[in-house]
C-alpha cells in the first residue's frame, strides 16, 4: 500500500483543472493499493486554483495570492493519512510545489525547474516515508 498523488490517477485535483493520467501509475494500481491524496485540496484549496510556486519560504500563486498555510495544512493532512495506514512509500507528482520529489519550479513562473521538494513531499520524507517520483516509475 502506497500514497499516490491523486492527479496521477486521473482525479480532478490539478491546479488548472486539467485531467491527466499517468499510465505507469494506473498500471501499478491494478496490482497494488494506492491511496490517492491531494495536499492542496486537503489544505482547503479549490480546483481549479491559481498556479502556485514556492518562492523562498512561501507558496504564492502567479496572481500573488499567498497559499502557504493551505499548503502546510494539506501536507499535515497527508502525513496523518500516511500514519493512519502505516504508509512507508509515496508516489508523488514531480514538479508540483506540494508533491515534487526531485524537481520543482523555481518561483519565477517561467517554467524553469530546480532541484527541490514540494511542501508535502518534504514533510513525508522528514517522517521516514520513501518518495517515488512519477518520473522514476
Amino acid at each position: 500500500m502506497k500514497l499516490c498523488s491523486a492527479c496521477l490517477l486521473g482525479l480532478n485535483t490539478r491546479h488548472d483543472g486539467v485531467i491527466i493520467k499517468d499510465e505507469k501509475v494506473l498500471e501499478l494500481a491494478k496490482t497494488e493499493v494506492l491511496i490517492p491524496v491531494c495536499p492542496e485540496q486537503l489544505g482547503g484549496l479549490s480546483t481549479p486554483r491559481g498556479t502556485p510556486e514556492i518562492i523562498g519560504d512561501k507558496v504564492l500563486t502567479k496572481q500573488g495570492e499567498d497559499v502557504t498555510e493551505q499548503f502546510k495544512r494539506g501536507a499535515e493532512e497527508v502525513l496523518k493519512i500516511a500514519k493512519l495506514f502505516n504508509i512507508k512509500e509515496a508516489i508523488m507528482k514531480n514538479k508540483s510545489p506540494s508533491c515534487g520529489c526531485t524537481k520543482i519550479f523555481d518561483g519565477s513562473f517561467t517554467g524553469k525547474l530546480i532541484e527541490g521538494k514540494g511542501i508535502a513531499s518534504k514533510l513525508l520524507e522528514e517522517n521516514g516515508i520513501k518518495l517515488i517520483s512519477n518520473d522514476e516509475l
